[in-house]
């Protein structure tokens, strides 16, 4: 925050819609920053908001570093599933996530219009747990099942490595008492 309050005679932008990078004065902005800066304005025309509010300046921009974004189709429910993601993705804190050029972001919004999903944004997320799901399964359970199953493979582990460590504790002080 310091790098983009310290450098005066520098336009920054309005803090409601700033991307993550130019907060931290990074030296390779590119396009992707423009991306964010248009999803926060996009978020702010179907959801009636700004992303992230605060008291002021530095508390918004803190924000857009640290604080996740509230999905617009959470806000505004009329609005689709398909425009969610693509603010979403634009909205990405790390520009590496967010569409790579304008091109890319033409591709959704015009796959948008046509009323179709969209190409980009569904490359970026996982759909291999949708395509798992068996028949009558909802994702809810589906994902319940997989916390399930990953809590019991780590009790597992975590239940070796306390034995490991305590055995291990026991041969020092074995090894200290022989002395």
């Amino acid at each position: 925050i310091e790098a983009a309050e310290s450098e005066k005679g520098k336009a920054y932008g309005t803090p409601y819609y700033i991307a993550p990078e130019q907060i931290r004065g990074a030296m390779d902005i590119d396009g992707r920053a423009d991306i964010y800066g248009l999803g926060a304005t996009f978020y702010h025309m179907v959801t009636g908001r700004v992303p992230f509010m605060a008291d002021d300046s530095a508390g918004i921009m803190k924000k857009h570093l640290r604080e996740r974004l509230i999905p617009p189709d959470h806000i505004n429910t009329s609005l689709s599933a398909g425009l969610s993601e693509v603010i979403e993705i634009m909205m990405a804190k790390d520009k590496k996530d967010r569409y790579k050029d304008a091109k890319e972001l033409l591709i959704d919004l015009e796959a948008l219009q046509r009323g179709e999903q969209p190409i980009q944004a569904r490359k970026r997320f996982d759909v291999s747990m949708l395509e798992q799901l068996e028949e009558g399964e909802n994702l809810e359970t589906a994902n319940t099942e997989y916390v399930e199953e990953m809590l019991n493979k780590y009790k597992t582990l975590a239940i070796i490595l306390g034995a490991v460590s305590g055995i291990s504790v026991l041969i020092i002080i074995l090894m200290i008492a022989m002395r």
